[in-house]
């Protein structure tokens, strides 16, 4: 095994650490840019380099059904068949064929959905979802859970709870046995034999529910944990309760991993309360409709406030966009409909992400993260957002 985490600082209840694996070391807290068919939408993996991308996320339901994890092995996994040698997290799906409402049917065996694609009847189970992530040879792999949309009652959520606990320990078992044979489903090599699993703590927004599925999640014994079923509609306040509480519920000597979330602020907030690593595609799809996050702020290149605007996008940032385009010309892109448009404003805001996480860690170190963290939301507060 070559997965370990150190914790090196903390300041209050935010951490900074460092998480090693077989492909190289990752600074905690992270931001994990999101590669859903095994490409950060617009971006090439220099642009991810550039921007200093630790690790990226692949989507186990996207790239399932396309080009299929067979074909992704017989490339030599996904590292190879894309070109990215540094770590991959692959989620499990479940998030995605939850979203399927009126496409999928959950059972205890899993959920049969159709393909958004064409149509295509398919059965994703805890134990193929691990047989998917073991082919494609992503660095973390994630338990397959079942994520329930917001607002839902008790009671639905008490069932679901317990259904994820039993997907769990079944997604765990079959993960171990594949670790100890040493070879995939169909005895072919293992891409990544080091790879590690993470279980995810769902109970919607009721804190004895998060109580209980963070305990029986610890029961089952992941490598680390994350915690799933938030940004799903609920309010900001309310995620950050739920995220403190659940945080708090987990290892210490652990990752702890907030999915799908979220804004620069959900950045702050959450790392405030524990947080190790993000994942989110809002810089990615923010930029392709326009909007740029600045320190200022966020900023709609499109407004025709910026036609004849000669200054940067962000005046304090240094990434290629901001060192060589001005916003009259980002908006005319946008306006004309050029693809350059979603590749400069994607560059941006990748860099403001990933710049926000440097900083983040670095004040962890020094002992002056509520100090950043207050500075952030103070420039924030003062400029009209953009609409």
């Amino acid at each position: 095994m070559s997965f370990s985490f150190t914790l090196t600082h903390t300041d209050g209840a935010a951490r900074r650490g460092r998480l090693e694996t077989s492909r190289g070391t990752i600074e905690t807290p992270v931001f994990m840019p999101v590669g859903t068919q095994g490409a950060v939408k617009a971006l090439t993996h220099r642009h991810l380099e550039d921007a200093g991308a630790q690790i990226i996320l692949g989507n186990t339901y996207h790239l399932h059904l396309r080009p299929g994890e067979a074909l992704v092995t017989r490339r030599g996994g996904l590292h190879r068949f894309i070109g990215w040698p540094h770590p991959i997290l692959t989620d499990s799906g479940g998030y995605q064929v939850f979203s399927l409402t009126d496409r999928r049917t959950v059972t205890e065996e899993g959920v049969t959905f159709r393909s958004h694609l064409d149509g295509s009847a398919h059965v994703l189970s805890p134990e193929f979802a691990v047989d998917i992530q073991a082919r494609l040879g992503s660095d973390i792999a994630m338990v397959f859970d079942e994520c329930l949309s917001y607002p839902v009652d008790h009671e639905t959520a008490r069932l679901s709870v317990a259904r994820t606990a039993r997907w769990a320990r079944r997604g765990r078992d079959h993960f171990l046995a594949l670790r100890a044979r040493g070879t995939g489903p169909e005895g072919e090599p293992l891409p990544t034999p080091a790879q590690v699993q993470f279980g995810i703590v769902q109970g919607s927004v009721y804190p004895d529910l998060r109580e209980e599925s963070a305990a029986r999640t610890r029961d089952v014994g992941f490598d680390a944990y994350a915690i799933g079923g938030l940004s799903v509609g609920e309010p900001s306040e309310v995620m950050y309760d739920v995220t403190a509480q659940t945080a708090a519920a987990l290892p210490v000597d652990r990752p702890r991993y907030l999915m799908g979330t979220g804004t620069p602020a959900d950045l702050f907030e959450s790392v405030a309360r524990g947080i190790d690593m993000f994942d989110c595609v809002m810089p990615t799809r923010n930029a392709r409709n326009g909007q740029l996050f600045t320190r200022a702020g966020k900023l709609n290149v499109k407004n025709a406030a910026y036609a004849e605007d000669d200054r940067p996008p962000d005046e304090g940032c240094a990434c290629y966009t901001c060192r060589t385009c001005s916003r009259a010309y980002l908006r005319h892109l946008f306006m004309a409909g050029e693809m350059t448009a979603a590749t400069l404003n994607t560059i941006h805001n990748v860099q403001f992400y990933l710049d926000t996480m440097r900083a983040i860690r670095e004040a962890i170190e020094f002992g002056r993260f509520d100090f950043l963290r207050q500075s952030f939301h103070q420039a924030w507060s003062r400029r009209p957002q953009d609409s």
